[in-house]
């Protein structure tokens, strides 16, 4: 039986797939693999090559720091193992095609793939809880946002979301009580939008002609006024829950003042 050790200071995933879809080649050949991840210190590296060694492995690695690829070198070299660096010579001429230095930094791609993923979770999830949807699972949310419409709400958790963060919205309808949910939910993750009502009505006329005036009193300065007041006094009941204006600014204004109300409050705790 042949054996092989795939070294790396990330996940070692990379190797291990190259090596997995090398080794189709060979078949019918007995080989037992065996990963080690994040290799990242001198005794490590030292002590997987004398196992390669004794055992006469063969070492496959994709060590992305210069001074473990230069210490595998030398280590393999003073121990007679054969050592394949998958990474070392890629790096070397991408660097020379591009006149620029990698980054050297161990795990990255794992990094890069967790933070898409977490992107595209964080958006369905934002669908999911669009305008009051799945009310009974609010408590899984990062960001919870109230506010009667027009206060851009959805185009809020969708921004939120595109930067990894679980966010739901719930309108605030004049009228009509908000699911009894949002009493018991963390009041650090609920923001409640408020705005300038002639500003709102305003907003709220253009979309009414742009459909065709079908909305009623929607866009009416009077009835504009109630709702927000009525929304108002239902965010007094909750004095701990964060009030944001939204009045002139843009998404990503206000989602950055978000978010920093959010970073201050976890500097404050830690």
């Amino acid at each position: 039986m042949y054996q092989v050790l795939v070294v790396s200071d990330g996940t070692g995933r990379t190797a291990h797939q190259a090596l997995n879809a090398a080794l189709t080649q060979f078949p019918g050949i007995d080989i037992d693999v065996k990963v080690y991840a994040e290799v990242r210190s001198e005794k490590e590296l030292k002590a997987l090559v004398t196992e390669a060694r004794k055992s006469g492995a063969l070492i496959v690695h994709t060590l992305v720091t210069d001074p473990l690829r230069e210490l595998m070198l030398r280590e393999s070299h003073s121990h007679n193992v054969e050592a394949i660096d998958l990474m070392g010579p890629l790096l070397t001429r991408l660097s020379g095609q591009f006149i620029h230095e990698p980054a050297q930094q161990p795990g990255l791609y794992n990094k890069l793939n967790k933070d898409y993923f977490q992107r595209i979770d964080a958006m369905q999830f934002a669908f999911n809880h669009d305008d009051g949807q799945r009310t009974e699972s609010l408590a899984e949310a990062d960001v919870v946002l109230l506010g009667v419409s027009r206060t851009f709400k959805t185009p809020l958790s969708i921004y939120l979301a595109y930067k990894g963060w679980f966010a739901a919205n719930v309108p605030i309808i004049m009228g009509l009580q908000p699911p009894e949910v949002l009493s018991v939910i963390e009041p650090s993750k609920v923001f409640c939008l408020t705005t300038n009502a002639v500003r709102l009505a305003e907003l709220r006329k253009t979309r009414n002609l742009r459909l065709g005036g079908s909305v009623g009193n929607y866009s009416e300065p009077e009835y504009v006024v109630r709702e927000i007041n009525f929304a108002n006094r239902y965010y007094q009941l909750h004095p701990e829950w964060t009030l944001i204006n939204v009045t002139a600014k843009s998404v990503e204004e206000i989602a950055s003042e978000i978010l920093a109300i959010i970073a201050g409050r976890k500097k404050m705790e830690s």
